[in-house]
């Protein structure tokens, strides 16, 4: 499929069969994801897989999206409460290690960060962090999709629950979206064969020239 055929078959899987993801696979998705687009570069959230069908049971404990506990693996978007100087200046320290440059080269670039992300707010910062969370999501989705695996983003979870399971307070941490990743059941799924719904191209989209 060509990456409209394979939009244009994905949908929000209710139900999964019990075929797992590969391993080689599911490293795609991630790598994708990671070579999401990020503000300045400095991806503030980080991304969790949970394989553990236990942990999966206990992560879905009471809620109605049984995809949490039936699919393939599980991915947890997590944005940092908080934004740092620590975080701004390993960032820093990683971009002089990848390019070969000298520290000192970034300077510029390290005031701009400083200047425009640390004098907001911790809540406005988080926010965005959230958002970030969000533009790595709709990669992940889209990779799956190109790879004809099935997926179905989720909110609506007990996000305190999650962080409390996945220890991601102690991370700085918490999550924000998830995304279940498996191979549909068509015999369970009734969704499986309906026709994709969305706005007629026009409707959807204006072009200003």
């Amino acid at each position: 499929m060509n990456l409209i055929e394979s939009l244009n078959w994905r949908y929000a899987t209710k139900k999964y069969s019990d075929r797992k993801v590969s391993a080689d696979d599911l490293n795609k998705i991630i790598a994708a994801t990671n070579l999401s687009a990020s503000s300045a570069g400095l991806q503030p959230y980080r991304l969790f897989i949970v394989e553990n069908q236990e942990l999966r049971n206990k992560l879905g404990e009471g809620s109605f999206n049984g995809q949490i506990a039936d699919s393939s693996h599980l991915l947890v978007f997590a944005a940092f409460e908080k934004i740092t100087e620590e975080h701004i200046e390993t960032y820093i320290n990683h971009i002089a290690s990848e390019r070969g440059l000298p520290v000192e080269a970034l300077a510029d670039f390290k005031a701009a960060l400083v200047n425009g992300i640390l004098n907001r707010t911790d809540e406005v910062n988080f926010t965005w962090a959230a958002r970030q969370a969000y533009i790595g999501l709709g990669t992940a989705l889209i990779a799956a999709a190109d790879l004809q695996i099935d997926s179905t983003p989720m909110e609506g979870f007990d996000a305190d629950k999650f962080d409390e399971l996945l220890n991601l307070k102690e991370k700085g941490l918490k999550s924000v979206v998830t995304l279940a990743l498996g191979y549909r059941d068509e015999e369970q799924d009734m969704y499986a064969k309906f026709k994709k719904v969305r706005l007629a191209k026009d409707d959807f989209a204006s072009v200003i020239s």
